[in-house]
């Protein structure tokens, strides 16, 4: 049977659902840090023994290849942030490690180079790794052993383009490897350095670029960006052997699909999802090299094997809130994110947690009194919807009154009020889903759109996501780290292009500002319009709606494109007073009805204010959708409108602070 005839053709609402690693990151991968201990204690073991003369040479040099060969394994969890989900651990335990590989390179440089390899695996123009697994087969272990001159031409091809603390670190690791070597040579023990490391490092990069490149890949057509279930392969059979041996690289494929996996839950996320790869033809072969196919596979397994449970994906669920409702929430943590920007987490009570649920790219407003006066602002939510977070980013701005008292006096333990989540900026998404998104934002912009994208990786596992991020500096940068760490984890579904106006050192084609001879740019090279299925646009006025224009101009629908603005644009339509007129408005808020006399030129929200000062608003502006009801009879005009779609004003619904009157009578419902 050949490789297409096995391919599921069954319709998408048949399949599995998309392969889920089914595990968060651990605190502290145990077994890993196990690992880099025990090679730890037997390279000092055979060390010690063969300088004082109780081991033959052959020991250190078999060990301390061996010892490489681990270490690698250490150093590649750390690099995709998998020993702990505490972020400095893995670059100290990383870095450890490496001293023990290959000492010449930073820890930080190999990760770049690693992460394009996740991205463009076997895509010979841009992958790192194809000296490896692509070639003639007699040249390949003479390549192996020279891994370090591959990789050093790579990363000088891309020097200008890389932190200069990152260079700065690569520097003197290889000066201290030459300085050590020269030292060596000078004192006579550079038979003992060649015996105990430089030895026993090129056979263990040899078989690391065998098993770990070779393997996985060679003969495979596919590359990570048009088939990532054939880019990498699995290999069965003899595993009581290999799977201990080649530390369950055997199971390489589930690394690339899931790459913050430890390595030692490979074999369990594979049983997991096994039928959902399977259905999407994945690459498999057996230990002695024979292609199977997804049916060929099924035949070649015993039939009394336990097939491994699929785990359906947890889709996020919106609000139970009927509307935006105000709840006293405890302050967890205050944490600085940048110089001009703080990060605000909430402890949500438990019996308020299905009212706090949200939708990625959904906001919250929040209210407290700030010397006698009512102050109200409107924040979007940046973690995840997967998780059962609350927080919010602050920009600090000038003279501001809310931003200024988070900045300088807010504090864990402190209690504000909470509006419920509301805002449609998102999309639905699906777990079967295969889509390229497209955020655009700068500065605070990247909040919403931040949730937006750790969301769709983490539940669309097929999709991908382009990130454009427009920031004067590295330093103010919001969420760079979190931004750095998504990137190594899902390598080959995540880009971020880091657009900087005020680093002169910065690459020259992302150096400035988004603007439209920028976008202009990047709509006819990176960014094809027809390669992206949607659009996510936040960020100053401006810019956003530059953007929008500007991919209107390129033939994107509309319908794809997602708008965010925090603020409307004040005054621009506003109306003389004379051309509304006085109405009787009635209105469900919380399940019981008001009415009141509304004068001309009023809003139906300020009318509803008169009676019920819990009425829902936060901007003010048309921007942030906190104010929604749905028109039940009467007619109303809107000044301004930048956060209902179609759907919603198709099915009635209105913004209550941009809505005047055009009959006597008018009533809504904030119920609905």
């Amino acid at each position: 049977m050949s490789t297409v005839d096995a391919v599921d053709t069954a319709p998408a609402s048949e399949r599995h659902p998309l392969p889920d690693p089914g595990e968060p990151v651990p605190k502290l991968a145990l077994p890993t840090l196990a690992v880099f201990l025990g090679a730890v204690m037997a390279f000092a073991a055979a060390t010690t023994g063969f300088i004082a003369g109780l081991v033959p040479f052959w020991v250190p040099t078999v060990v301390n290849a061996v010892v490489t060969f681990v270490m690698f394994t250490v150093v590649h969890d750390a690099v995709h942030y998998s020993i702990s989900s505490t972020r400095w651990v893995n670059g100290l335990v990383g870095r450890l490690a490496w001293v023990f590989v290959v000492p010449v390179l930073a820890l930080p440089a190999f990760g770049f180079i690693h992460i394009e390899h996740h991205r463009y695996a076997n895509d010979d123009a841009n992958d790192p790794d194809t000296f490896a697994s692509h070639g003639k087969t007699w040249q390949l272990p003479f390549r192996w052993s020279l891994a370090e001159i591959f990789y050093g031409d790579y990363y000088l091809r891309r020097l200008r383009s890389r932190p200069n603390a990152e260079v700065a670190e690569t520097a003197m690791l290889l000066s201290a490897s030459i300085a050590g070597l020269i030292v060596a040579i000078l004192t006579g023990n550079l038979w003992t350095l060649a015996v105990v490391f430089l030895i026993p490092q090129r056979i263990g990069i040899v078989f690391l670029a065998w098993w770990f490149d070779w393997l996985p890949h060679h003969g495979l057509e596919a590359t990570q960006r048009t088939d990532r279930y054939r880019a990498t392969r699995t290999r069965v059979g003899m595993e009581w052997l290999f799977t201990p041996l080649m530390l369950s690289q055997n199971y390489h494929l589930v690394h690339h699909l899931h790459p913050s996996v430890p390595f030692y839950r490979y074999v369990k996320t594979w049983k997991r999802n096994e039928e959902a790869y399977l259905e999407r033809d994945a690459a498999i072969a057996t230990v002695f090299g024979q292609q199977l196919n997804p049916e060929e596979f099924r035949e070649w397994k015993e039939l009394n094997n336990r097939l491994g449970r699929i785990v359906p994906v947890r889709m996020p669920g919106r609000s139970s809130a009927t509307h935006s409702q105000l709840h006293r929430i405890p302050v967890a943590a205050v944490d600085p994110i940048t110089a001009d920007s703080t990060m605000v987490t909430f402890a949500v009570p438990e019996e308020l947690r299905g009212e706090f649920r949200f939708a990625p790219g959904q906001h919250v407003t929040v209210r407290t009194d700030l010397g006698g006066e009512n102050v109200r602002r409107n924040y979007s939510i940046c973690a995840p919807a997967t998780r059962a977070q609350l927080r919010i980013a602050v920009k600090h701005i000038a003279g501001g009154a809310f931003s200024g008292f988070v900045a300088n006096e807010l504090k864990a333990g402190d209690v504000l009020e909470l509006m419920t989540p509301t805002g449609n900026f998102g999309t639905p998404l699906d777990p079967l889903n295969q889509k390229h998104y497209v955020g655009v934002v700068a500065g605070s912009g990247i909040t919403p759109v931040l949730s937006i994208l750790e969301t769709v990786l983490e539940i669309e596992t097929e999709s991908r996501f382009t990130l454009v991020y427009g920031n004067h500096t590295k330093e103010s940068t919001m969420f760079r780290i979190d931004l750095d760490r998504l990137e190594s984890r899902y390598a080959d579904r995540l880009q971020v292009l880091h657009v900087l106006s005020s680093e002169p050192m910065h690459t020259p084609e992302l150096r400035g500002r988004i603007d439209a001879q920028r976008l202009g740019t990047l709509l006819t090279t990176a960014l094809k319009p027809t390669e992206v299925d949607e659009w996510f646009l936040c960020g100053p006025i401006g810019m956003s709606t530059t953007a929008r224009e500007m991919l209107i101009e390129h033939d994107v629908a509309p319908e794809r494109i997602h708008l965010e603005l925090f603020t409307g644009f004040a005054g621009d339509t506003e109306r003389p007073r004379g051309d509304y007129i006085a109405s009787t408005v009635t209105f469900r808020l919380s399940g019981s009805e008001a009415t009141v006399d509304l004068q001309p030129g009023d809003s139906i929200l300020e009318a509803a204010l008169q009676v019920r000062s819990d009425a829902p608003y936060a901007c003010m502006g048309g921007a942030c959708g906190t104010c929604k009801a749905k028109l039940l009879t009467g007619e109303v005009v809107m000044d301004q409108n930048f956060a209902l779609g179609r759907t919603e004003l198709d099915a009635g619904y209105v913004l209550t602070c941009q809505s005047h009157p055009t009959t006597d009578e008018v009533s809504v419902d904030y119920d609905a």
